[in-house]
């Protein structure tokens, strides 16, 4: 068994040090940069909104995330977004990311804001939505069911933690991002 060890590594070897180093894998066109600028700006708009009623605070719907499936908006363990594999293939990661927008894009421009507009939201989820440029088959869920009148603070006030927790998570990939490149 040795000597064929010692064959295979004799004839791989020199043909494993004319490969090329391995490269990171950057999703093609993302200005990683420009996209950790607006995230945290999203972070800061979002960390300075005063909830219309704060008597919802620490309020938690159950369970609605998960009847979204595949295309829920959170980023999972599953969707690569941890430093190392982002050094080599960024693609899957930024592929929820994107779905992430979207889904919150919809929501934001839902009849639940319909009384409490967010545009600046809105607009920077937009110049990120063109920034991350990814191949991507879209996954968006149907926009939300109408809210009735007294159901619209409570699924607002749910929506903007949820994106508070997810442009967290967000910023820490464009800024790992930004600074591996």
């Amino acid at each position: 068994m040795a000597p064929l060890r010692r064959l295979l590594l004799v004839l791989c070897l020199p043909a494993m040090l004319l490969l090329p180093p391995a490269v990171p894998f950057p999703a093609p066109g993302t200005d990683w940069a420009a996209c950790r600028d607006l995230s945290q700006r999203l972070s800061r708009l979002l960390g300075t909104m005063k909830e219309s009623h704060g008597v919802l605070d620490g309020v938690r719907l159950g369970g609605e995330e998960d009847s979204e499936g595949d295309c829920a908006p959170r980023i999972r363990c599953s969707d690569a977004c941890d430093p190392s594999t982002l050094d080599t293939n960024s693609t899957n990661c930024l592929r929820r990311i994107l779905q992430g927008l979207q889904h919150y894009q919809t929501v934001l421009s839902s009849d639940i804001f319909a009384t409490h507009p967010q545009p600046e939201l809105k607009a920077v989820l937009d110049e990120l939505l063109g920034l991350v440029q990814v191949p991507f088959r879209s996954c968006r869920p149907p926009p939300p069911p109408p809210a009735d009148l007294w159901a619209r603070p409570l699924l607002q006030h749910s929506t903007l933690e949820r994106l508070r927790s997810f442009t967290a998570v967000m910023s820490r990939v464009f800024t790992h991002g930004a600074s591996a490149r």
